[in-house]
């Protein structure tokens, strides 16, 4: 078996002969008896191992040009929506909720109201199919209202968008 010094080894797997000592003291290479020679094929093998092995979380594992490209694309990612929040393209989570939640509200109140605004009427009616058609046209009306929400929230749809000027 032929044996090869630091510098040979260094130049066979693509690094400085200082990170060939480096992983040596670190136990990743061995050298052969007492001397200071490497076995190129055990030496490639153990590399080889020590790079499956390794830790992705650990401080050696960090590619900065992979780093500074993730945190360049969420930067941009980040100003995207930014552009998509102005333009209104793209709305916040707590103002769809506020106008979903506002919206359900007034539906719930509106059918809520039907039984009472309607009773007298109602209480005329004495044909189950009338009635079934007049409760019918209520629903209805108040599902055109819901259908409807730019109008019914015009003033905050109007705030929200003087706000994201």
């Amino acid at each position: 078996m032929k044996l090869y010094d630091k510098n040979a080894v260094a130049k066979f797997l693509d690094m400085t002969p200082k990170n060939v000592e480096r992983l040596t003291d670190k136990g990743v290479l061995r050298t052969v008896g007492e001397t200071k020679l490497y076995s190129l094929t055990e030496a490639n093998h153990a590399y080889i191992r020590y790079l499956r092995d390794r830790n992705p979380e650990t401080e050696e594992a960090v590619d900065l040009n992979e780093e500074r490209a993730k945190l360049t694309k969420a930067k941009r990612l980040n100003e995207e929506l930014d552009l998509a929040l102005k333009r209104g393209e793209l709305h916040k989570a707590e103002d769809v909720k506020k106008i979903m939640s506002a919206t359900l509200i007034n539906f719930k109140s509106r059918l809520s109201a039907i039984p009472a605004e309607e009773a007298d009427k109602l209480a005329t009616m004495t044909d189950k199919a009338k009635i079934f058609l007049y409760l019918n046209t209520k629903i209805k009306e108040a599902l055109a209202e819901l259908s409807n929400f730019e109008e019914i929230f015009k003033e905050e749809i109007q705030e929200d968008e003087e706000g994201n000027d």
